[in-house]
């Protein structure tokens, strides 16, 4: 149990992570009005909130621009149209899939571009590429870091491995990734020490990307928190995909670092998010999240099943168990 003296102190080092437009994207499919993007750029700002991560740089290849808002690939020349020359403590990120985007053209030298951060995301299979992209991207000038994702399906020794490899790159932090909103906090702690350990080895920060499918995205966040996780992600009103994520609101009303103001993101969630959701637009905790999140699985399923507006949560359920 944490002393109650870690959750009442200042640590400089934590840093706040916005991935409203980039997970919420997944909801809408990225199609949020300038008007909203310009708000929410200008609330981070006021709120104190240290990075705002501005969707994907995905490969116009492999994904039909005319299927998609302009935040799923999220050109320097869009994001400057948002943030112009950003002349603010705010720093810009943007998040680059492994296999689904052409890094190599698509990401320019930081020189020439608005974006401060690269968020790396990689399953375990895919470390190989991970690193050359990670190894690109900071030759560019970039602050990089890594989300390895569903780590919660993963072994110990695995992730441990992959950790080692991660942590020998330039990236400045590696992230816990409950991609499946399966992790009960008792287990965050246990990965947080192996996660902040390797860290420490290398010199590098320690994040957290938490989903809301167990209705545990805030409280495995500040359990992070509490053992030495630096970088902490949330959204506005939990906006992600399916269950969503850590509330931003409830993030900046937790820690007592008074440049955080909470305030903003209370007038925010007021103005934007609540008609957004008024609009129709669905996401947050749901039981068919949860039937995903307690078998420790992919929300597909139940992304599917929200789409299909069904209410059948036990046969769903049932479905789920029996899934060979």
């Amino acid at each position: 149990m944490k002393e109650i003296s870690k959750l009442l102190e200042v640590r400089e080092s934590v840093r706040v992570v916005d991935a409203t437009l980039r997970d919420g994207g997944l909801v809408n499919d990225f199609y949020f009005t300038d008007e909203f993007a310009k708000a929410l750029y200008e609330t981070n700002v006021k709120a104190g909130v240290d990075y705002m991560e501005m969707g994907y740089r995905a490969d116009k290849e492999q994904f039909d621009p005319d299927k998609f808002g302009p935040w799923k690939f999220s050109s320097d020349e869009y994001i400057r149209k948002i943030v112009g020359d950003n002349n603010t403590d705010l720093k810009i990120a943007i998040m680059a899939d492994v296999g689904r985007c052409n890094y190599k053209e698509d990401i320019h030298d930081k020189a020439e571009s608005p974006v401060d951060m690269i968020r790396v995301a990689t399953y375990l299979h895919q470390l190989p590429g991970a690193v050359a992209m990670i190894e690109d991207a900071c030759k560019k000038g970039y602050e990089t870091t890594c989300n390895i994702m569903a780590i919660s399906t993963a072994g110990k020794e695995d992730v441990s491995a992959a950790l080692d490899i991660i942590c020998q790159t330039p990236i400045s932090c590696v992230y816990i990734v409950d991609s499946y909103g399966s992790l009960y906090p008792e287990q965050i702690q246990r990965i947080a020490d192996l996660y902040c350990n390797k860290a420490a080895k290398y010199g590098k920060k320690v994040g957290i990307h938490a989903h809301d499918n167990q209705k545990l995205a805030f409280a495995n966040t500040i359990e992070a928190v509490g053992d030495e996780v630096d970088y902490l992600d949330g959204t506005y009103n939990s906006m992600g995909r399916g269950a969503g994520n850590c509330a931003m609101e409830l993030l900046l009303g937790f820690l007592k670092n008074p440049k955080y103001k909470e305030r903003y993101a209370f007038e925010f969630v007021e103005k934007y998010m609540l008609p957004l959701k008024e609009s129709g637009v669905v996401w947050g905790y749901d039981l068919q999240y949860l039937v995903t999140g307690l078998l420790n699985q992919h929300p597909r399923t139940a992304i599917q099943f929200t789409k299909d507006e069904r209410k059948d949560y036990l046969n769903f359920y049932q479905e789920m168990i029996n899934l060979d």
